[in-house]
């Protein structure tokens, strides 16, 4: 069983933001198509595309793939990418972080921008612990140096006492798995879990992953 966590990284888009209701939600207000599951994949993939090239904030890196994908006029592509971080929360995420943060410091590794941190803790009502953008280290995850980047801010070692949540094994357990971390998967909508030996927790959402790390607490608290 994995050690009691002394810190929490989540990934922020499809883990803590429902990344596909806000998306098809701002394309739908722009005059663009119903973003369907195949169409979401395509966006994403895209996405993906465009950050392992030359460096580009995520607002451009999403406006581009949403003309290209979806044909918008990329005015309107510019609006969406500027506001991502205004996608909604799932349900679950603000109360489990707070209940989690009591615990360990909650913290993002993020394919962001620095102007998207408010527009997040807004909506969660707190504050994280660190937030570690592409931004920060000029490359996108899965790249290890988002991951370096966040140890150095969090003057922690990697290794299993670092808990790392997602609901993107391609963007982040990969990686995560590598350096030795907790893997901790969100079966999210649309989620990609990737194989087996990347996750050591899985849970249905995040308040499954707070009654589990409260209940881990408490047995180590009592020993």
């Amino acid at each position: 069983m994995p050690p009691r966590p002394n810190l929490l990284t989540f990934d922020v888009f499809g883990t803590l933001l429902d990344w596909r209701t806000g998306l098809a939600a701002d394309v739908a207000r722009a005059g663009g198509p119903v973003l369907d599951g195949t169409l979401f994949d395509r966006v994403i993939d895209a996405q993906a595309e465009l950050e392992a090239g030359a460096f580009r904030s995520y607002a451009e890196i999403t406006a581009t793939s949403l003309a290209r994908v979806l044909g918008l006029d990329p005015d309107a592509a510019r609006g969406i990418g500027e506001r991502v971080g205004e996608w909604p929360l799932y349900p679950d995420t603000a109360q489990a972080l707070a209940r989690l943060a009591r615990i360990a410091p909650c913290a993002a590794t993020t394919n962001s921008d620095h102007a998207h941190r408010p527009q997040v803790e807004a909506q969660l009502r707190m504050s994280l612990a660190h937030w570690i953008c592409a931004e920060d280290v000029g490359a996108y995850k899965p790249d290890p140096r988002v991951w370096h980047a966040a140890a150095e801010r969090a003057g922690v070692v990697p290794g299993p006492a670092w808990w790392h949540v997602s609901a993107y094994a391609d963007y982040d357990l990969v990686t995560a798995r590598a350096l030795g971390l907790t893997c901790v998967y969100v079966a999210r909508p649309h989620a990609r879990a990737g194989t087996p030996d990347l996750i050591d927790v899985r849970v249905p959402d995040l308040t499954a992953l707070a009654e589990h790390v409260e209940r881990l607490a408490d047995d180590t608290a009592a020993r």
